[in-house]
């Protein structure tokens, strides 16, 4: 199973505040759409409830610590990083994508075989962040800029890293 590790983070880490999104960037949705349609999607459980509701042609896997906490049928929820991942292994997930937030992030990135970051222009204030990406484990493999627009209040990067050899 591939692991795919997707976010956007700010200069300066931010990613969240008060479980939202804090910048308005048209073209990062249509990224995490296309990239996540018709896959299963790791997240913690304010990440989905960040969500309001499953998205479309997406199977999602919730880590929570609630045993009485519930999603759709043909969804999943995990005490665990790890339960999750056993499960995926059985059931022939392909690639699995990790959404966040920051705690998910945290537990996961040295464990994923490609990161997919949209690097924002921005040090907004924020409550959630990713941690930093260390480059003897990450190498990055793409990159793609892009000017703020009327419909990307930012400049933004499409980053691509892939994980070294010695990692």
């Amino acid at each position: 199973m591939q692991l795919t590790l997707i976010v956007a983070k700010a200069k300066n880490h931010v990613i969240g505040k008060d479980n939202q999104l804090i910048w308005k960037l048209s073209a990062d949705l249509k990224r995490f759409k296309n990239l996540t349609t018709g896959h299963h999607m790791l997240m913690g459980r304010k990440t989905y409830e960040s969500l309001g509701k499953p998205l479309p042609n997406r199977t999602h896997i919730v880590i929570t610590r609630n045993p009485d906490f519930s999603v759709p049928e043909g969804h999943s929820t995990f005490s665990s990083v790890e339960d999750a991942f056993v499960f995926c292994n059985k059931t022939g997930v392909n690639e699995l994508f990790i959404i966040g937030g920051g705690q998910i992030y945290a537990e996961t990135i040295n464990l994923c075989d490609r990161l997919e970051i949209t690097e924002v222009e921005a040090s907004p204030e924020g409550d959630t962040y990713f941690p930093k990406i260390n480059p003897k484990i990450w190498e990055e493999t793409g990159r793609e800029d892009h000017p703020a627009d009327e419909k990307n209040e930012y400049p933004f990067s499409f980053v691509t890293y892939e994980k070294t050899k010695n990692a």
